[in-house]
């Protein structure tokens, strides 16, 4: 399944969460001046195969190929609309949509996707393609979760620490806040007393401890707001869980950034688990960025 490298490739599919997630590709390739690629598969167990199961094998594959044929023309219709001069590209696959959304994150700067929020079944559909794509996408995938665009944002808020691995997700969430001209918020979380007991993570006081923490973090950070001195930054140390902290703190944020290793048992126990659990409960488009194995 073959497009043109560099582009932002965003998943369509004619649903309210698949509309949302075309918009905010469309401002992402603009911002980063790449072309945009719409992607739209069917599958045996999508309602467009169900449809065509009584049919002759070539009906069908003409029916389904129609019917996606039908969706992108809708999507790329709506593209021209709000960015004329977006240069757009077109893929219409008969596979599942984790393989063929994977095998072009090989050469995508990032993916889009929609969410589907609540519910028994869209928690379901969501498990099954968004978050294979989290786990194994070779760029950075961006969850488009259902938010109020009307409340006041603060910004990005990405999840960080003073390590090497955190590098790639710090520099992804700088050039956004930079593209997007907007703060960014970054989070370091420590693990206490309090977070084994379960309480609520909250903004802390850092102890004397914590102090060594804060001074490596802003080490870390001291390359990039060099490289982005127009990016407005404002660190918080948190008490508790990482994904607790972004999802409560990202409740009044444009977009939360947190990173995912790809592979190694332990780091898709750790890592694997914080970038689902705040795909699956934020409150705003969610950005994640591959990491090395570990």
């Amino acid at each position: 399944m073959d497009t043109k490298a560099g582009t932002i490739v965003v998943g369509v599919d004619d649903s309210e969460s698949s509309h949302n997630a075309l918009r905010w590709a469309v401002d992402q390739a603009v911002a980063e001046r790449r072309d945009l690629t719409l992607v739209h598969t069917i599958d045996a167990v999508t309602p467009a195969y169900m449809d065509t199961a009584l049919v002759s094998p070539h009906e069908a594959a003409a029916a389904l190929r129609a019917a996606g044929q039908r969706v992108l023309t809708r999507a790329r219709t709506h593209v021209e609309r709000i960015a004329p001069d977006l240069e757009v590209h077109e893929v219409l696959g008969l596979a599942d949509p984790r393989e063929a959304l994977i095998e072009l994150s090989q050469e995508a700067a990032s993916l889009v996707l929609g969410s589907r929020g609540m519910g028994k079944l869209p928690r379901l559909l969501l498990g099954s393609v968004g978050v294979a794509v989290v786990r194994h996408a070779a760029c950075p995938v961006v969850i488009h979760r259902p938010w109020n665009p009307g409340s006041v944002r603060n910004g990005i808020i990405v999840g960080a620490d003073a390590s090497a691995d955190s590098l790639a997700v710090l520099e992804f969430a700088y050039r956004q806040a930079s593209l997007r001209d907007l703060p960014l918020t970054v989070l370091h979380c420590f693990w206490d007393v309090q977070a084994a007991m379960g309480v609520a993570p909250v903004v802390a006081e850092p102890p004397v401890d914590l102090e060594t923490e804060r001074m490596l973090l802003s080490e870390s950070m001291a390359g990039l707001s060099e490289k982005y001195p127009e990016v407005g930054v404002h660190t918080e140390m948190a008490r508790g869980l990482p994904q607790d902290a972004l999802v409560h703190l990202g409740e009044r944020m444009n977009l939360i950034v947190v990173g995912a290793h790809q592979s190694g048992r332990v780091s898709r126990m750790l890592f694997g688990t914080v970038a689902i659990s705040v795909v699956e409960h934020a409150a705003c488009p969610v950005a994640v960025v591959p990491l090395a194995a570990g």
